[in-house]
């Protein structure tokens, strides 16, 4: 075969589609491709070298092509293993410019530009794409395009990219997000071992430490994950990811953004930060396997620590994230093992043999995940992403996974009380079935629960309930496609190989027989209670609920499925046998009804006859040659019933006329079970039950086809000369005028034609005709490209779809004229032009959906696996005469005639070539306003014409200057038609939509093709090498001269196109139109700008008029359109190279990456003693504008600005200007025009609503920087008056003209710039003290806009002044913080670059921070957290010369001592008005604090590292003050200590932080405040959850944790027991309940004394909580220590208070969360112990006790008689030796608090893992 294929081919293919090995017609697919390709590689070729590129463009390609040729080349890279490295190179650079061009685009903001950003349509519908990409985005389809080129860069291309990327890489600035965005999306990952050396380890050390030592995820730590996860993924083996897999862990954990503790604050950039989880499924499916199995430990910890969350009663908005992680991650392990152990190999590094996983690594991770997953079944989200989870498990490891499956759905198959239970069991079950059925080693006894699962599913099939019996309909379609339904009973007396469960299987197999009986009752039974009478024609008009078309759908398709796949012996299926018994019958009764000649014309038909003859309809849908041996019965049939008078009949006439015809004439396969040739074989030699879950094996699937034989075709050509002909013969004579034909026979001849295209349609050729010339000049072969499938056309007969259409457009016309209200008629011919123009055999439609069935189900096999609908056809006269019909029938008086015809008109438009030029005249027709015949009906038709669907080709849109120029301009002249009425909603809203779409859509259209030579020779060369030659000839000399001339008229062509379109527009525009139109026009006027054409004068000269225009929007258009302008005039600056070490005499360092302040970036920072402060310093200064350059390293070439004598000249008279440049200059030298403007732009627009504005910042900014400043005298005492007016829309005025000025000034001199200054500092200062609270974010964003990417030095005189003095209360507190806010602005642009200014400006704010009002104190935290933001702890970074925090933190400690030493409250600080004179240290220590909160609240969230360090020293101060209960009434100190301690529990620690942290908990968990050793629990449950990993791999920090939690559990012999039996301190607390417990309490409890002091009452009291901690631990299952425990925490339940409560809190608690599943707890109670239980549980105190909702175990217990403490307060117990009770606080307050402190630590103690209670809050 193989060789028989290479020899038609020339080449020997790498990859065969193995279905089109199926199809009936396969031997000629080899040559026909062949002979596709030939013809591809000939007109691509000679289209490239005759310069026709509007199928092509090149370097500055339009968005558009660039789409359709970047699909092309996804889809040819796609199969990326059969291109390797050496069979192709590919360069990064052109693909890295396209992606700036386009993402990062500098025009586009300022609307030279215009990129799609909505879904576009395919520019033609022929390029059936991959359908992920094929609606797409640009920027999807961008990054799609690099990846898939990806692993064909060069060797040098990872250093290239580096050296490009990164000078970015400065974390205060916007490129870092762009630069490591480059890196996730550039740098190839799949270089072959022996060159690691030039790809990821050039990079891998200095980005993973960089993303280690990222504290606060920034937004670009997502892109660093998912190019760590896709290099773990590629590189399996050859990384050590060892040393990082805990921080990894933790990481991940982190970022599932899980709720820890009674009240989690959430830091908001976490959340939108997080993540993507599938790569981290992808970085974790990696890790695992390999020597040292420990991502596998991390796997199982982090499973359990969150296994919980899956619980069905726990729900936020972190469960989606949750489930999506269970549900990918085993798929994606699958496809490791399928790439390890199943795929060819290819050119792709493979997987070395150590790192393969082993067996055990893959039982390991089933384990792991089973609990997670087992509770996700019945999840508030759905069992779906359970059911996928399992499926992949259930692959890998059955007889783990299915049997706890099987253990849930037996049960809930039982029960009736809930079915939700059902559902969620029987979609699981669904997952697994194939692996339950195929048993397999594994799982031997697999097969053996089908039928049991099969028969207890049956009363499912429920009428009453909807989704369960949409879920048993699945159920058992999905398990009876999987097994043969064959009895092989008999087998077990025939063979004696069968092992025990294959015994079992085959007597099992005796019940499919009853099964399927019972199913066949209960379906009946579902029918039976249906609302609707089921006979097929009523269901038609009485229309179904759309649950009842559902559960229909099932019913039908499980029903085909079970006969599919029965026996002969259970379900007879014998098309000949069946038709000698129903044919005959039916035919008889029909016509003996039928003798009484008065049925025929009866309305209301005999039900017996209709049921009869919808028998027969049915029946006749078999095999062709089967109906054959009946064509005279049939015929005879036919003959009589077509012509009824009822519809009813005669339509289920035509329903046997279309299944006749369709039989005969079509292709299909005749049987669809899942096994080649079917089970009807002896049981000695075929055992079926070895079929069970077998999958098919697809090179030998054996398909049967129908193929049509001549007998068929002849009975099908013999049917339409007997039926078809009369019919088109009286509906000509009608259309003609010669016969009369009442309405109700028009439709049924009408009806009867349509059948007959729907039967044979397949029989008849494409329809004939010319076709249209001169649509396009073209030198290339545009010919259609025909594809066979399996019909040959038979030309001697009539072409029946000619005739039909002939007739068709008669009878149109016909209607049309005489009655147009004929709407049945006329819905009934749409459909026919639909199918003579598409249905060649199945429609688009059927075949879409049945696609998408195949692809659901890729296991059976029912699928034409190739289209029959031929898209993208040549457009012929006949297509052109249809589609004016069907223009026609769009402009129609009633409405559903128009949208039906509109629907074909669209698809037709999609179909046929270049046909859209040739309809759009005719379509604009309808709205010039001198055809006064139009109606509005017509009008609303072709509005509707040219909006198109939302899927299809928009004509009013189309991407070429010939039909923009015509749509355009008649779009606004239509509202002078007079068919135009803006009083009508539909017809202003059509507008509204179409120019809406018009915008989304439009990009801007290229006016400049070429091709370059480069591209010519490659054509030229592609045309003569290799096979297949394609038979096109090279183009001669002479034919490639013409192309250039052509190419070259073309391009002129375009440009007079577009200035013939903008002066069409101005024309309508200087008329006086309607205001809507108006609006239209400007709009349109609005996307002709372009970077690459500047705009004609006329328009630059109505867009500056504009301005002043009286309607708003046409205000903003303008604003919009004249900075656009502005940018297009604008004369070029030079630019040259400079290198960074020359200027400031320092060696650049090479080798290793140092970023942050060297010597040789110092130049480029702030320094007051070296300002450029004369026009000569100035001149020498090097300005670096861009504040990134030179942080992290420096470019390669550094361009900088020329000096000023190479630059354009700046004062230009008016003579000198250009003629657009004069138009602008005119109107803004005009003082009328300015106060005009002015006027306009300090008017309020949506009050409250208003924000500076960026379009007038752009357009002020152009005109500074184009004319510098010979407007600034008019401007002035404008802005000097606006400044002095403190309305807000006054002052925003001012802000966006100030900031223009400052940003405009760039190439200024320095005279002008200092004038400049000297204007603006007095104006600045006047703005700042009338600042108003709507004004401050004005004019925060005015100056930060200002800043942004200028030179701090250019700035001296602003910076000076905002720092003169921010706080000096003059105007109020308000005013103070409003200066600050500012500044800020100012400064946060300038990062780095002014450490001098930050420690002024700290030096400033020391003494300012006792300050008391809130809003300042709020607004210099923010400050601080600016000046420190430089302070970072990054890899390669040199310690900032900024102010640090370390410095600040030692001067703050020695202000706040005052409040460390004492311990009384701290109280806040009420201020009083009168107050004169210092206070004392300890109030101004208390302000102090205040600022110093705010500061560590805004760092959170914004700094890249946080200074651990520093905060912990001021921790004991904040859990002195942080109150314990949640309580709003408290005072601002309170309540941000405590959001301050939430977010720092919450945040990263590195490994080498955790022992400092510890410290400062064990000494503050000493104190002798109850509150701070309360607070110290809540802080630790917090911050070990969210570093659990990096805790986990340190066994000092979880023998710490362990200690400091049961110090606090207060009791010495507990604590030493503890310590001393647990040796080896096992890492994982789960196990260390289980072996410490018994002892403990053994020794603990045993000290029942009658008389119990208070010290041992509270170390017994402490005993209990331990053990309700270890209780409460497990709050969904029960393990085998659990029960004992119970039993010794019972005896304790009439100890006195607060013992007692415990006690029976706990058991409530229990009870609570083991409810729903205690039939499987109760097993693990002996018989004595659930006496015990049940008791207690049901035991009189339950009813007073029950809490509902407890917040905290033993929280609320009773305060104890002031009698049993027998200490004095304030004396210490303490003990010889180095023991101290852990008791200390007894003495000091109420036994109350210790109960709360005890409590919490019990709490944080029981969960399994060192770390966090188990949230019973939130239960």
């Amino acid at each position: 075969m193989k060789k028989a294929q290479s020899d038609t081919l020339g080449f020997v293919p790498q990859k065969d589609i193995v279905y089109n090995k199926l199809l009936p017609y396969a031997h000629r697919l080899d040559e026909e491709s062949n002979d596709i390709l030939s013809k591809i590689k000939g007109n691509l070729c000679r289209a490239v070298q005759l310069r026709e590129i509007w199928p092509v463009t090149i370097p500055k390609l339009e968005i558009s092509m660039m789409q359709g040729f970047a699909r092309l080349l996804i889809n040819l890279l796609k199969k990326k293993e059969l291109l390797s490295r050496e069979d192709l190179e590919l360069r990064w650079r052109p693909l890295y410019e396209l992606h700036d061009r386009i993402l990062f685009s500098k025009t586009e903001h300022l609307g030279l530009n215009w990129f799609p950003n909505s879904p576009r349509p395919r520019s033609s519908s022929k390029h059936i794409m991959i359908k992920l990409v094929q609606r797409c985005s640009v920027e999807s389809v961008l990054k799609t395009l690099v990846k898939s080129c990806r692993p064909y860069f060069s060797d040098s291309a990872t250093q290239e990219m580096l050296d490009e990327w990164r000078p970015l890489l400065c974390p205060f600035d916007v490129t870092m997000q762009r630069a490591i965005s480059y890196f996730e999306l550039f740098l190839t990952t799949t270089l072959p071992p022996e060159l690691h050396h030039k790809g990821f380890k050039l990079w891998f050390d200095e980005l993973i430490t960089l993303w280690l030592s990222v504290q606060n995820l920034p937004s670009w730590e997502v892109h660093l994950v998912n190019l760590f996860a896709r290099l773990a993924n590629d590189n399996i083996g050859y990384i050590d990811w060892d040393p990082y897999i805990p921080k990894i862990f933790t990481r991940i954990l982190r970022s599932l953004n899980l709720p820890v503790g009674t009240s989690p604050m959430m830091v908001p950039r976490y959340v939108t930060n997080a993540y993507d989880i599938s790569h981290v499924v992808l970085w974790v499916s990696s890790l695992l396997g390999g020597p040292s199995k420990q991502a596998q430990a991390q796997l199982s910890g982090l499973f359990n620590s969150i296994t919980s969350f899956f619980h069905p009663s726990n729900h936020g908005r972190w469960l989606m994230k949750l489930m999506k992680l269970l549900q990918r991650l085993p798929a994606s392990v699958v496809r490791r093992l399928h790439r390890e152990r199943y795929r060819k190999p290819t050119w792709l590094t493979p997987i070395p043999d150590s790192h393969k996983l082993t067996e055990e690594d893959i039982t390991e991770f089933v384990e792991s995940m089973m609990q997670p997953v087992l509770l996700a079944m019945f999840s508030k989200t759905g069992s779906l992403d359970a059911a996928q989870a399992l499926q992949n498990l259930a692959l890998m490891r059955p007889e783990l996974v299915i049997p706890p499956v099987l253990e849930r759905t037996y049960p809930a198959l039982e029960t009736l009380t809930e079915p939700h239970q059902l559902t969620a069991t029987l979609s699981c079950m669904i997952g697994v079935a194939r692996s339950l059925v195929s048993g397999g080693q594994r799982f031997p006894e697999g097969p053996t629960h089908m039928l049991p699962l099969l028969m207890r599913a049956l009363p499912g099939v429920d009428p009453n309930d909807f989704s369960k019996c949409m879920i048993t309909f699945q159920f058992i379609a999905t398990f009876v496609t999987l097994v043969p339904l064959v009895d092989c009973s008999s087998a077990l007396h025939e063979r004696t190989d069968l092992t025990e469960v294959e015994r079992e299987m085959c007597s099992a197999s005796a019940e499919f027989e009853d099964f399927v009986l019972l199913f066949m009752d209960r379906c009946f039974a579902l029918i039976d209670s249906s609302t609707l009478e089921q006979t097929r024609e009523e269901t038609e008009t009485e229309k179904m609920t759309h649950l009842e078309s559902l559960v229909e759908l099932g019913l039908s398709s499980t029903f085909s499925t079970i006969l599919t796949q029965c026996s002969l012996d259970i379900f007879k299926c014998h098309p000949a046998e069946s038709l000698k018994l129903f044919v005959p019958h039916c035919c008889n009764a029909i016509n003996q009804i039928a003798v009484n000649e008065e049925v025929l014309n009866e309305e209301e038909l005999d039900k017996e006859f209709l049921w009869n003859l919808q028998l027969l309809s049915e029946v006749t849908r078999v095999d062709g040659d089967k109906v054959l041996p009946y064509r005279s019965n049939l015929v005879q049939i036919l003959q009589l019933t077509l012509h009824l008078k009822c519809k009813q009949g005669y339509t289920l006439a035509c329903n046997l006329l279309h299944h006749i015809l369709r039989s005969s004439a079509l292709t299909y396969p005749t049987e669809y079970c899942s096994v080649p040739g079917g089970f009807h074989q002896p049981t000695s030699d075929y055992l079926p039950i070895k079929e069970w879950g077998r999958p098919g094996d697809l090179w030998n699937l054996d398909i049967r086809w129908h193929v049509p034989g001549v007998e068929e075709t002849s009975f099908a050509f013999y049917l339409l000369d007997l039926i078809l002909q009369p019919e088109l013969q009286r509906l000509q004579r009608f259309a003609q005028g010669e016969q009369d034909m009442s309405r109700d026979d028009v439709l049924q001849s009408l009806t009867i034609i349509q059948h007959c295209l729907l039967g044979a349609g397949s029989l008849m050729p494409p329809l004939k005709g010319e076709p249209i010339p001169e649509l396009v000049h073209s030198m290339v072969n545009l010919d259609e490209t025909n594809l066979y499938t399996g019909v040959e056309y038979d030309d001697s007969r009539e072409n029946y779809r000619d005739a039909v259409c002939r007739v068709m457009r008669q009878l149109l016309h016909y209607i049309l004229e005489h009655s147009e209200d004929d709407t049945k008629s006329l819905f009934s011919i749409i459909k026919i032009i639909s199918d003579l123009l598409h249905f060649k055999g199945s429609h688009k439609h059927e075949f879409d959906s049945r696609w998408k069935s195949f692809n659901l189900v890729k296991k059976s096999m029912e699928n034409r696996l190739r289209k029959l609908t031929v898209e993208g056809c040549q457009y012929r006269s006949i297509h052109q005469e249809l589609m004016r019909d069907l223009l026609r029938l769009s402009a129609s008086t009633y409405s559903q005639v128009r949208s039906r015809a509109q629907n074909v008109l669209y698809t037709a438009l999609a179909t046929y070539n270049f046909c859209c030029r040739d309809l759009i005249p005719h379509v604009l027709e309808f709205l010039n306003p001198d055809n006064s015949s139009v109606t509005q009906q017509q009008f609303k038709g072709a509005l509707y014409c040219l909006l198109g669907n939302h899927s299809g080709v928009c004509l009013a849109n189309l991407h070429d200057w010939d039909c923009i120029a015509l749509t355009w301009p008649a779009i606004v002249r239509s509202g002078l038609s007079s068919a135009m009425s803006l009083e009508k909603p539909s017809i202003v809203r059509l507008f509204d939509d179409l120019a809406d779409k018009i915008h989304r859509q439009y990009e801007t259209i290229g006016i400049d093709f070429s091709i370059p030579g480069e591209c010519c020779a490659v054509a030229k060369q592609l045309m003569i090498t290799g096979n297949p030659v394609p038979k096109e000839p090279v183009p001669s000399e002479d034919e490639v001269a013409e192309g250039l001339n052509r190419q070259e008229l073309k391009n002129s062509e375009s440009v007079e196109k577009y200035k013939q379109l903008i002066a069409d527009l101005l024309d309508f525009l200087n008329r006086n139109m309607p205001w809507k139109f108006e609006h239209i026009a400007i709009g349109f006027l609005s996307l002709l700008l372009r970077d690459d054409h500047e705009l004609p004068p006329p328009a630059v000269t109505f867009f500056v008029k504009s301005l002043n225009h009286d309607s708003l929007y046409v205000r903003k258009v303008a604003i919009s359109a004249v900075a656009g302008i502005m940018k297009q005039i604008k004369r070029p600056h030079k630019k040259v190279p400079i290198s960074p070490s020359e200027l400031c005499g320092v060696k650049e360092l090479s080798g290793a990456v140092a970023a942050g302040d060297r010597l040789d970036n110092q130049w480029l920072q702030y320094n007051s003693s070296s300002l450029p402060l004369t026009q000569q310093d100035w001149d020498s200064c090097v300005f670096v504008e861009k504040t990134h350059w030179g942080y992290y390293c420096w470019p390669r070439k550094l361009m900088m600005y020329a000096p000023p004598e190479e630059q354009p000249k700046q004062d230009l008279t008016r003579e000198e200007m250009t003629e657009r440049e004069q138009i602008i200059f005119d109107h803004f030298s005009d003082p009328v025009f300015i106060n005009q403007f002015i006027e306009f732009l300090s008017l309020e627009d949506r009050k409250g609503k208003d924000k500076f504005s960026p379009r007038r910042f752009c357009l002020f900014k152009g005109l500074f920087r184009n004319f510098s400043d010979v407007f600034l005298p008019l401007l002035r005492p404008h802005m000097e008056r606006l400044v002095a007016d403190s309305h807000e829309s006054k002052q925003r005025c001012v802000a966006e003209i100030i900031s223009g000025l400052i940003r405009g000034c760039k190439h200024w001199s320095y005279l002008k710039v200092e004038n400049l200054w000297e204007v603006l500092c007095p104006l600045l200062r006047t703005a700042l003290s009338n600042i108003t609270i709507e004004t401050y974010a004005d004019w925060g964003t005015c100056i930060a806009t200002a800043c942004e990417s200028r030179d701090p030095r250019k700035l001296h005189w602003l910076f000076e002044m905002l720092m003169e003095s921010p706080v000096n209360g003059e105007g109020g507190s308000f005013v103070d913080a409003c200066r600050l806010y500012v500044l800020q602005g100012g400064l946060a642009q300038q990062e780095w670059r002014v450490p001098e200014l930050l420690h002024r400006l700290l030096q400033y704010l020391e003494p300012k921070l006792t300050q008391v009002y809130k809003n300042v104190r709020e607004r210099i935290g923010s400050v601080l957290t600016y000046i420190f933001m430089i302070d970072v702890n990054l890899p390669y970074t040199q310690p900032t010369t900024s102010p640090r925090i370390s410095d600040f933190t030692e001067r703050i400690l020695l202000q706040l001592k005052p409040l460390m030493e004492g311990d009384e409250e701290i109280q806040n600080h009420v201020v009083e008005e009168n107050e004169v004179g210092e206070q004392d240290e300890r109030t101004q220590a208390i302000k102090l604090l205040k600022t110093v909160l705010k500061w560590l609240i805004a760092s959170a969230g914004r700094s890249f590292s946080t200074a651990v360090p520093e905060q912990l020293r001021l921790l004991p101060l904040l859990f002195k003050i942080a109150p314990v209960e949640n309580d709003d009434s408290y005072d601002e100190l309170k309540r941000d200590a405590k959001t301050c301690l939430s977010l720092m529990s919450q945040g990263l620690l590195y490994t080498e932080q955790i022992p400092m942290v510890l410290r400062a908990l064990q000494e503050i968990a000493g104190s002798s405040s109850w509150h701070a050793r309360y607070t110290v629990l809540t802080y630790l449950q917090i911050m070990v959850f969210y570093n659990l990993f990096t805790f986990m791999s340190d066994q000092k920090a979880v023998n710490d944790v362990r200690a400091l939690v049961i110090r606090l559990l207060e009791d010495e012999q507990l604590e030493c027991n503890f310590l001393s039996m647990d040796a080896p301190m096992q890492a994982n607390f789960e196990a260390m309940c289980k072996t410490s417990l018994p002892k403990k309490r053994k020794r603990e409890l045993g000290s029942t004394v009658d008389t119990i002091p208070s010290a041992d009452l509270v170390r017994r009291h402490a005993g209990v909580l331990g053990l309700s901690a270890c209780i409460l631990s497990s709050p969904y299952d029960v393990p085998t220590w659990m029960p004992q425990l119970l039993m010794d925490l019972s005896a304790h339940l009439n100890d006195t208070q607060p013992i007692e409560m415990t006690v029976k809190k706990t058991l409530s608690n229990f009870r609570r969360t083991h409810h729903d599943n205690w039939q499987q707890h109760k097993q693990q109670f002996t018989d004595d112990q659930l006496l015990v239980l049940t008791d207690l549980l049901v035991s009189p105190f339950w009813d007073n006790t029950r809490l509902q909702t407890p917040a905290c175990i033993g929280e609320e217990a009773p305060v104890l008689d002031r009698r049993m403490t027998p200490h004095h307060p304030g004396r210490r117990v303490a003990h010889k030796g180095n023991r101290v009770v852990a008791y200390r606080r007894i003495e000091k307050l109420r036994i109350h608090h210790s109960t709360k402190v005890a409590a919490m630590a019990q709490a944080t103690y029981c969960d399994r893992h060192v770390a966090f209670s188990f949230r019973i809050e939130e239960c």
